[in-house]
């Protein structure tokens, strides 16, 4: 009989036997696996993207355990149903009961004063708190809650733990073994998944149900490819997806790598991300990766990023993807980078340090008869439109933070420099 209760949910293990995946956390003779054999656990963080098992590890913690569980979701309650729960663990603990386990998905979407609520509980183990995040806790849990709590990392499941969980499912649903499945490929099915059991374990039971005939069901690319149109992607805009992919897009570039480069382009297009965001992403990393060892770049970066805001999604791709394989395929430099950071570093230290008199302006008549501009000497009245003179306040005179780096372009600027500046700098 076919249940309305989606197929993740009825085969979701009741123990540790049953739970695939994560063996760096939970497997034979990890600390958590011990713990948890020795009846004890601490309370935690689980941190990891969606359909990984973090849910379904609170549940296999709690009945191992044989613990009072208590589910929340952060979407849907406050300070009043996490009271509430504390109350009863309290009154579960006079009797002589192990603490109970309070298992909070999407912990990261309580606010600051929700998570302050669970602190005095947690630390005198009224409750063993299970958070579950998608997020980074370093950022959306209080450092005072964090502190209270062992942080777990569940990795995105690989393509051998998902084939296993699948296979369990088809041994252990009542209506799975009533048919005759054969599953003759799974490239698509494991790509539509994107590496949540979740997702996969539901799509694999729309396309049973579609292809299903007369208790026969042959599973394929194409046949999966027909039911499920198309693949979604595990990329968050507003999450850490966003971050991690947009990094190595940025690091692969500054690599020169394009086929990385274009491949995290791909990702981020894909996954529906900004392609203005990504194109000013770029007109950065022109300037801060690449910046004088190929001064194009930057006008590549800027008209990129014109053109995208012109012509749009999807033509766009087209620009960014041209852009991106142009700025990883550059001599790369970050002498501009590290030149304005030294400076602004400088600035701090030193003050403000008075200009000196012979480059001040003297638009006035006193500005004049207090000297200013007095001594300046104008570089195109000289031979070649260079004259040696000082430019930097005297205390900090002959200070150097421009280096020009190895490449073709800058190697002519550092002989130029040189020309002009050896004696003070020392190019």
């Amino acid at each position: 009989m076919i249940s309305n209760i989606p197929l993740a949910e009825r085969v979701r293990p009741k123990n540790i036997d049953e739970y695939i995946g994560q063996e760096h956390i939970i497997g034979e003779g990890t600390p958590l696996r011990i713990s948890m054999q020795r009846g004890l656990l601490p309370s935690m963080i689980l941190w990891g993207p969606p359909g990984v098992g973090k849910t379904t590890l609170a549940g296999v913690f709690a009945s191992t355990l044989d613990r009072p569980f208590y589910v929340l979701s952060a979407t849907e309650s406050g300070v009043k149903q996490v009271r509430e729960v504390i109350e009863k663990a309290e009154r579960h603990s006079f009797m002589g009961q192990p603490s109970a386990i309070l298992f909070i998905d999407e912990i990261h979407r309580f606010n600051k004063s929700q998570q302050d609520s669970l602190l005095k509980a947690v630390e005198k183990g009224i409750i063993t708190l299970i958070g579950a995040t998608t997020e980074n806790p370093s950022f959306e849990v209080n450092t005072a809650l964090l502190s209270r709590c062992e942080v777990y990392v569940l990795n995105q499941l690989g393509a051998d733990d998902l084939l296993k969980i699948l296979d369990q499912a088809i041994h252990k649903d009542e209506w799975l073994k009533s048919l005759k499945i054969a599953l003759t490929e799974t490239t698509f099915l494991l790509l539509a998944s994107g590496g949540d059991a979740r997702r996969l374990l539901n799509t694999f039971e729309l396309v049973v149900h579609n292809l299903e005939l007369n208790g026969d069901v042959v599973i394929t690319d194409e046949a999966v490819k027909r039911v499920v149109q198309q693949k979604r992607l595990g990329y968050d805009k507003s999450g850490d997806q966003h971050y991690d992919v947009i990094s190595a897009f940025i690091k692969s570039v500054r690599g020169s790598d394009p086929n990385a480069a274009v491949y995290y382009l791909a990702r981020m297009i894909e996954g529906g991300e900004d392609p203005l965001f990504i194109a000013r992403r770029m007109i950065i990393l022109a300037s801060e990766d690449i910046g004088n060892a190929n001064p194009t770049a930057l006008v590549m970066a800027v008209n990129g990023f014109q053109a995208s805001q012109s012509i749009g999604y999807p033509e766009c791709r087209i620009v960014l993807s041209q852009v991106a394989i142009y700025l990883a395929t550059s001599p790369k430099s970050n002498s501009g980078y590290q030149a304005i950071n030294e400076a602004q570093e400088l600035v701090r230290r030193t003050g403000n340090l008075e200009v000196p008199l012979h480059l001040r302006n003297a638009p006035t008549r006193l500005m004049k008869d207090l000297n200013y501009g007095l001594g300046y000497k104008y570089a195109h009245s000289y031979p070649g439109h260079f004259v040696e003179q000082e430019f930097l306040p005297d205390e900090i005179a002959g200070t150097v933070l421009y280096q020009p780096a190895d490449n073709a372009r800058e190697r002519e600027s550092r002989q130029r420099m040189q020309a002009y500046w050896k004696e003070k700098y020392g190019y």
